[in-house]
């Protein structure tokens, strides 16, 4: 019996107490979903409720009499070995061995399926994270939204949703005439502008850009005039950085439905239409030449400037007219990951989403994340080798593999500030995260592999009932919360909750391991014990393989 199946079968047990006229309750009083939670003290039983404590006031009984009588409808079920009340209210559940057992059965038949909900059916997400100037390669903070937007489209998608990725590439406005400069005078041989870019890759692309003119039969660009010579490295320099950004996200598991232009959004007149369906709302004003949002009747600070008086638009005008068009191409919710340097940034941005009619906070989410910090040798990395001043993404991958990078990077919560340990995510310890979690499905496989030699094979039938150990039910308990655990992490937008679930099951599998057989000793025959202990195994090592597949991290075999 799975949680969700206990909370129907108490929810079934209200509504035959009212309908009987035990518990004075109406249709409406009774919860549609009841909410089961495991209990801290294992010796008060599998499962709890406080639901009498919720409802007893609407039945006008006191708490513990309006729990006595769940008890007494539930006691009749055979699947539950004993329920009691405790304390002011509380229901203590104690699930018969076969009925808890069986879930290893669940499990395995549902494989990937198992864990998946509708809490988020049909609803469309828009999901932007990363979003990096195409002048540069991913920083440690780009790193972080891929592997956090990356984790959190998949749990979305896992609760029912449907997900449109998407990358927002700032190719509009001077950070690219920064770049192009910066380019041009390193393929001149001369320092970069003092706004400009640094760090190898620039001379490395820079000459990427002279290679594939003379490929093309093209004049080499540093022979242009100086305006043609920097539109020449301008153009073709965004191309390249565009192409490698891709490429390392794409290598790091993370991909995306759309790669958005910003510049797109000023050559097709998007921003002017949003402004009139703005203006049209009486939203917009004319002040000192310039256009104004008026902002600050939905709480912001100040108005802000879309169009400025020299006829040039903002930068807030295209952040308007994106959100507009994410809502045109049908998302429910426009969900942006931003970086900590945003925060002020979210004022305008919900005043902006109530200017158009719709609801800050649903319509509009912002998730905030806070910076990431390489340590080694207990000393902060601070340089890159390629990049100069920022450590980036492939720094990261290059020290540790993309599995540890990705984990160590969902594992806490987004806005915290995260200090990786460069030296520990190398060890295979238990001390290392990943390591601990990815070992306990090596582990589960290994066993398995085992079983089939000792002639334990799940083909033999499967009996509940022997899963009848202290450490069985432990391990089943576990592994019962996994669904209500993706459901949460997707609605809270916090998948470092399904990492932290991964680590206490593989503790969880690591003691029923030391304490349960599935393989028979020496000659000794095999029995209907060791067969469901195998399912058991089975089931831990889906859904291991599955929790490590919605954070993109991988699933070994061996170790």
């Amino acid at each position: 019996m799975t949680p969700e199946e206990l909370a129907l079968l108490i929810r079934d047990a209200l509504v035959a107490a009212a309908n009987d006229s035990r518990l004075s309750l109406s249709a409406d009083d009774i919860p549609e979903a009841v909410k089961v939670e495991r209990p801290r003290n294992r010796d008060n039983g599998d499962w709890a409720t406080n639901v009498a404590m919720q409802l007893a006031k609407k039945a006008s009984m006191a708490p513990r009499d309006f729990a006595q009588v769940l008890v007494d409808e539930l006691s009749a079920n055979e699947g539950i070995d004993s329920v009691e009340v405790a304390g002011p209210g509380f229901i203590n559940i104690r699930l018969a061995a076969a009925s808890a057992g069986e879930l290893a059965r669940t499990i395995v038949t549902a494989g990937e399926t198992y864990g998946t909900n509708p809490s988020l059916a049909g609803t469309h997400i828009n999901l932007e994270y990363v979003s990096a100037n195409p002048t540069g390669p991913v920083h440690l903070g780009g790193a972080r939204w891929a592997a956090v937007g990356d984790s959190l489209s998949r749990l979305m998608v896992a609760s029912g949703a449907t997900v449109t990725r998407e990358y927002y590439f700032n190719d509009h406005g001077s950070q690219i005439d920064r770049f192009a400069n910066s380019l041009y005078a390193r393929a001149m041989g001369r320092e970069a502008p003092e706004d400009g870019y640094g760090g190898q890759y620039i001379g490395d692309i820079a000459a990427q850009v002279r290679a594939d003119a003379q490929a093309a039969g093209q004049p080499d660009p540093i022979t242009l005039d100086e305006a043609d010579a920097i539109e020449a490295f301008r153009a073709r320099g965004v191309e390249l950085m565009f192409a490698e950004i891709k490429q390392r996200l794409a290598d790091f598991r993370s991909e995306f439905d759309v790669f958005f232009h910003e510049d797109s959004l000023h050559e097709s007149g998007a921003v002017a239409a949003a402004i009139d369906v703005l203006r049209q709302r009486g939203e917009v004003f004319d002040e000192d030449g310039a256009i104004w949002l008026r902002t600050t009747k939905y709480g912001d600070d100040k108005d802000r400037v879309l169009i400025k008086s020299d006829g040039q638009a903002a930068y807030f005008a295209g952040d308007v007219a994106y959100y507009l068009d994410k809502r045109k191409r049908g998302a429910d919710a426009a969900i942006y990951l931003l970086g900590a340097d945003h925060h002020g940034y979210i004022g305008r941005m919900m005043a902006m989403c109530e200017a158009f009619g719709d609801e800050p906070g649903a319509n509009m989410q912002i998730l905030i994340g806070q910076m990431v910090n390489l340590v080694k040798n207990g000393q902060p990395v601070r340089m890159s080798k390629r990049a100069g001043t920022i450590v980036t993404l492939d720094d990261l991958v290059d020290a540790v593999g993309v599995d540890a990078a990705r984990y160590a990077l969902v594992r806490v919560s987004m806005d915290s500030n995260l200090d990786i340990d460069l030296d520990l995510l190398t060890q295979h310890t238990n001390e290392n995260p990943v390591y601990y979690v990815q070992y306990a499905h090596a582990r589960t496989c290994n066993v398995a592999r085992n079983a089939a030699e000792h002639g334990v094979t799940r083909d033999s039938g499967f009996d509940p009932g022997a899963l009848d150990t202290p450490a069985d039910a432990d391990l089943l308990g576990v592994l019962a919360q996994f669904p209500a655990q993706i459901a949460q992490a997707a609605e809270l937008r916090e998948p470092h909750r399904v990492a932290r679930y991964l680590e206490s099951l593989a503790a969880a599998y690591h003691a029923w391991y030391g304490q349960c057989r599935v393989t028979p000793r020496g000659d000794d025959p095999v029995e209907t014990g060791h067969v469901a202990r195998l399912w058991l195994n089975d089931a831990v090592t889906q859904v291991l393989r599955t929790g490590l597949g919605l954070l993109g991290v991988a699933a070994p075999e061996r170790m």
